[in-house]
């Protein structure tokens, strides 16, 4: 009987270890001004208010004229501000 040579990729391979998922680390973002007054609400001198009474994440500088906000950190803020509603309404 005649034997038919399978392509390399076919032979067999060696048995590789069944490898656990890793978890994927959150995505950082820098948004710029406009998307946080979009996900706050605020206009932009409540914002800069706010980030003066530490109560609203501060911004970054990427240079001397570009400020940038990590978007992790104000939907975060956001999410906080939310959570500050529904113990109210419990309690």
């Amino acid at each position: 009987m005649p034997t038919i040579a399978l392509p390399l990729r076919q032979q067999r391979e060696p048995q590789r270890e069944a490898s656990t998922p890793k978890e994927l680390a959150p995505v950082r973002r820098f948004i710029k001004l406009p998307a946080v007054r979009e996900l706050t609400t605020l206009s932009t001198s409540e914002i800069y208010r706010r980030i003066s009474l530490e109560a609203l994440p501060k911004q970054v500088m990427l240079g001397p004229k570009s400020a940038v906000w990590i978007e992790e950190e104000v939907v975060a803020w956001v999410e906080a501000r939310i959570a500050e509603r529904h113990d109210n309404e419990v309690a």
